[in-house]
């Protein structure tokens, strides 16, 4: 690649920043991708850099951001990286940059309300005499998390969670947060001047840099921009996952839960028992309504007998909405109970209005279970929806380890108006890992194979002396082997959700020799460099699921061609992070083991491994088992 001296400014920067860090490698794929992101913002094009792994793809686009000198957000999925970036790399980037800048880096953090400490709510329970409170029939331990965190609230500067060195019960921190259904907003709330997520929304309105979770983000174009501020450039890390969140962000749903929860917020403020009793039979008559066309699409705009339920329910709302109107009282903490019961209401009323409308472009189907479903509507495309709000609005930076294929047009990006880019991993992984299919294993589609599967891990976990994440498509998969084989092995086998995740992967890394079983929510964010990880195991190819009534919609759209353009792109990218989680080091060596014959028997086979990390591949028991003895013996 030629650089020009505007490149050559970057590279300078990046470096300064590097080698900052001990032990740091050269990156020439973080180099490419700075340069790269540095030329995206100086031309005004909008940019898909894929960037494999280990790459170091956020300092990649934050030292060119930065010298950009131009507000910049960041969007990511998950928290654990809104803290890396926070507490890790900006911080290091600061401290190697700011001496050479015009003026100090400034970053915040900003995230949903409900991350945050509400001193309103630690007001109210202070009140009730922290000594004693009054928490019903709650466990010790929940009393306990309850009273840490009200005396956290007296010396912590930002009430974030993610800040919290322990993990509460989540019902703990309910007690002492709120959401934004809930929230009456600052200029009503007497805790309105110190309140902690107003803080961080201050303070990310004149932030050079402010890094979001991609949900809020995804709010932030539906409330035109109010949450976050004006932008030049927005960062999606993790782009992967942008049009699935814009898409849940975007939509709604009302469910016989949501109509008790609704309740239960009324009766602490009003004592009528039409009232509760009418919500009540609301939701059971929902529920009898939704269960029998359970992961079913519903046809817009509604009819029938859910249409009649949701008018009964807005006058119900309408009614609650009246009592509170009228509720009048001089106790402050009556007061701000009644406003959070005003917020909820006024926000189910509006999701009502706007399911009761004919929603062209949307689709409306029920998910969950029998007991627990939900209505739920989405946008079929959100193309439109960030063309209008981001692409013609600013720059963006779209950036994952794996890009599917069709991102750009499952985004709508301006067909002329965006590069893409490839920049290489650095490890060597035609040298230090493997690609095991498990040809000879039954075909998932012909019938029951958890035998003939169990038997598999059981060989694989053996040749690799533990060391192993074992990844299900299913928690029914996971538990059957689980099950099957926590007595079979001479190895520690620890289950997802036994543990809190960080907890569950601390225990994991911490014994050489321990196996961790877990779903597809352990396809990412999962960093276990080491010895500790010399096997990923994957039970068979993570296709959606056929009946998702959001994807049929999708598909119907693309007709005959829908199986490549959505289902092939979901299942590489999936099974490309979840191969990712194997090599995190230039000395780390192992397998990855697909138990899915479908990835060397199937014509698609051949472009779902085109978007793994350049493996070797093999279909031989024994070629993996020894390869795996070799990456134990030379760790």
């Amino acid at each position: 690649m030629t650089t020009t001296s505007a490149d050559q400014e970057i590279l300078d920067a990046l470096h300064l920043v590097t080698n900052q860090i001990t032990n740091a490698e050269e990156r020439q794929g973080q180099d490419e991708m700075a340069i790269l992101v540095g030329r995206a913002l100086r031309n005004d094009r909008h940019l898909i850099v894929q960037a494999g792994t280990g790459t170091g793809k956020t300092l990649g686009y934050l030292v060119p951001a930065v010298l950009s000198g131009r507000r910049i957000v960041v969007s990511t999925v998950t928290k654990a990286l809104q803290d890396q970036l926070s507490q890790n790399d900006l911080p290091l980037l600061a401290k190697a940059l700011n001496e050479t800048l015009d003026k100090p880096i400034t970053w915040t953090v900003l995230k949903g309300r409900s991350n945050y400490l509400c001193l309103q709510r630690i007001a109210e329970l202070a009140e009730r005499a922290v000594s004693r409170l009054e928490l019903g029939d709650l466990s010790p331990k929940m009393k306990s998390d309850v009273k840490k965190l009200v005396e956290w609230s007296a010396v912590t500067q930002t009430g974030d969670e993610g800040e919290l060195s322990w993990q509460p019960q989540k019902q703990a921190w309910q007690m002492v947060s709120v959401t934004s259904e809930e929230c009456p907003g600052a200029s009503r709330c007497p805790q309105g001047e110190s309140c902690f997520a107003e803080r961080a929304r201050a303070q990310s309105q004149t932030a050079d840099i402010v890094v979001v979770n991609g949900w809020l983000y995804a709010l932030d174009i539906a409330a035109e921009g109010t949450i976050v501020g004006e932008h030049d450039v927005v960062i999606f890390d993790e782009a992967h996952e942008l049009e699935d969140v814009v898409s849940d962000s975007s939509g709604l749903e009302i469910s016989p839960g949501r109509i008790t929860s609704l309740a239960s917020t009324m009766r602490v403020i009003i004592r009528d028992d039409a009232l509760s009793g009418g919500l009540a039979k609301s939701a059971s008559r929902l529920r009898d309504q939704l269960s029998p066309v359970l992961n079913q699409r519903v046809v817009l705009p509604l009819t029938g007998e859910v249409r009649e339920t949701l008018i009964e329910l807005r006058g119900r709302a309408n009614e609650a909405l009246e009592s509170l109107r009228i509720i009048n009282t001089s106790d402050d903490t009556a007061k701000q109970r009644k406003l959070r019961a005003q917020s909820v209401c006024t926000r189910f009323v509006n999701d009502l209005d706007l399911a009761l409308q004919d929603r062209t472009g949307y689709v409306a189907y029920v998910s969950g279970t029998a007991d627990r479903s939900a209505l739920e509507m989405r946008p079929l495309d959100v193309g439109s929806l960030l063309n209008e709000s981001v692409w013609s609005q600013r720059t963006a930076i779209m950036t994952s380890a794996t890009i599917p294929i069709n991102l750009p047009q499952r985004v709508g990006l301006p067909a002329e108006g965006f590069d893409a880019h490839s920049v290489a991993s650095p490890f060597n992984y035609q040298r230090n890992a493997l690609l095991y299919c498990a040809s000879h294993l039954p075909d998932p589609a012909q019938g029951p194979r958890d035998k003939a599967v169990h038997t598999e891990i059981e060989s694989l976990i053996n040749a690799a002396g533990g060391r192993t994440l074992a990844l299900f498509t299913s928690y029914a998969r996971l538990n059957a082997a689980y099950s099957d084989l926590k007595d079979r092995l001479d190895f520690e086998i620890l289950k997802q959700d036994d543990l809190p995740k960080m907890e569950l992967l601390r225990k994991f890394t911490t014994n050489e020799s321990s196996c961790l079983f877990a779903t597809q929510s352990f396809f990412q964010g999962v960093d276990v460099p080491g010895s500790t990880l010399s096997l990923v195991i994957i039970d068979r190819l993570p296709f959606p699921v056929p009946t998702d009534p959001l994807m049929s919609a999708r598909r119907e759209v693309h007709g005959k061609s829908a199986f490549t353009a959505i289902d092939i792109p979901i299942v590489a990218t999936k099974l490309a992070q979840a191969s990712g989680r194997l090599i995190r080091t230039q000395t780390d060596m192992g397998v990855v083991a697909v138990l899915d014959p479908r990835l060397i028997t199937k014509g698609y086979g051949k472009t779902i491994i085109a978007m793994l990390p350049p493996m070797e591949v093999t279909t031989v028991a024994t070629e993996a088992h020894n390869f795996l003895r070799h990456a134990v013996n030379n760790r």
